[in-house]
């Protein structure tokens, strides 16, 4: 009974210290969290309180048993020292010196400018992507989006024909929108890569941004349009403006529209013909790459490579800024020590 007299004090210390450490390992950061193994000394504290009989005994002595209970008795005199444990187990919480961190990053005014020119013709509905090249191409270009939070984005669209469907913005829920709302059948059948890169160059060649990127995707050969795609690049070029081209679809055959029956597309097995030669030549003479894209999961990885090759040509400064906080702990084991001398010259004393 004696035991459970002393502990329980200084167990209601411990749980308020757990609460503590609990509570700010939830908030904070530690700068030296090796301090932690300093918690066996309010332990080693604890057990010399219990063993310490001869001091227990003359406390006893002292209790005026007429005005309390002698185990109530034995609890308040204990609670000096249990605030002495609870005092020392937030002094350790505070000299593994708790942080806060905050990401920052510097940004230049100077991003980057982009022009995401999509092959819409009636072959992206090719079903050797899940459902079509066309809606996996739209989800990936997505996800890519909203990798680049700071950057200016813009959509072109081309069949035989192209159009800016979306103006180079900040504005990437309008962006996204408007690869959403992309569909074949808009413009006049065909495949015109020179058209829809003339166009994306137009957009970007007013750009004051440091960097203009240019992504052309399509799945096929260039056999529409009055713009050579060689052209076209040079005009890039000369705008230095970079260009990533991809191409999209499986080696060898897929199941694609072949022909129209009314206004039904009938679907048949058809070779894959990219125009492989020519996106290279555009890529390398703009200081670009070129992909090839046979499935879903390469695509993927497509953007994500390039992702990180123009992350890598943007210098964005990024570090993380740490405030201490271990002063409100420091203040804490202040107060509870505070608050044991005050209950050692006046409430012990009152039933002393």
């Amino acid at each position: 009974m004696r035991w459970v007299r002393v502990l329980t004090p200084h167990i209601i210390s411990a749980l308020a210290v757990l609460g503590i450490a609990l509570r700010a390992n939830s908030r904070y950061e530690w700068e030296s969290l090796w301090v932690f193994y300093l918690m066996a000394l309010p332990l080693l504290y604890v057990v010399f309180r219990v063993i310490s009989r001869g001091r227990l005994t003359e406390t006893r002595a002292r209790l005026n048993v007429r005005t309390v209970g002698s185990v109530l008795n034995n609890v308040i005199v204990e609670i000096p020292f249990a605030l002495r444990t609870f005092t020392l187990g937030v002094l350790i919480i505070a000299i593994a010196r708790p942080q806060t961190s905050d990401s920052v990053e510097d940004l230049t005014s100077e991003g980057i400018d982009m022009v995401i020119a999509m092959d819409v013709s009636v072959s992206m509905l090719s079903q050797d992507f899940s459902p079509n090249r066309l809606e996996e191409s739209k989800a990936v270009a997505i996800e890519f989006i909203d990798s680049r939070p700071h950057d200016r984005i813009g959509i072109v669209a081309y069949e035989a024909e192209a159009y800016t469907q979306v103006p180079v913005t900040t504005d990437h829920v309008v962006v996204k929108n408007g690869i959403n709302s992309l569909q074949t059948g808009l413009l006049e059948g065909g495949t015109a890569i020179g058209m829809g890169l003339a166009t994306s160059v137009n957009r970007l060649r007013n750009s004051e941004a440091k960097s203009r990127v240019i992504i052309l995707l399509t799945d096929g050969m260039n056999n529409a349009g009055n713009i050579d795609p060689l052209n076209a690049a040079q005009l890039a070029e000369l705008n230095n403006i970079r260009i990533y081209t991809i191409g999209v679809g499986s080696i060898g055959r897929a199941y694609s529209p072949a022909y129209l029956r009314g206004d039904e597309i009938i679907f048949d097995w058809v070779d894959v013909k990219i125009d492989e030669d020519i996106l290279m030549n555009i890529a390398d003479r703009t200081g670009g790459k070129y992909f090839r894209a046979t499935n879903a999961e390469k695509l993927g990885d497509i953007y994500e490579e390039i992702d990180v090759l123009e992350k890598t040509r943007f210098n964005v400064l990024r570090y993380q800024r740490k405030t201490e906080a271990y002063i409100g702990f420091m203040l804490i084991a202040l107060g509870a020590l505070l608050l044991e001398k005050v209950l050692s010259f006046t409430l012990i004393k009152s039933i002393s």
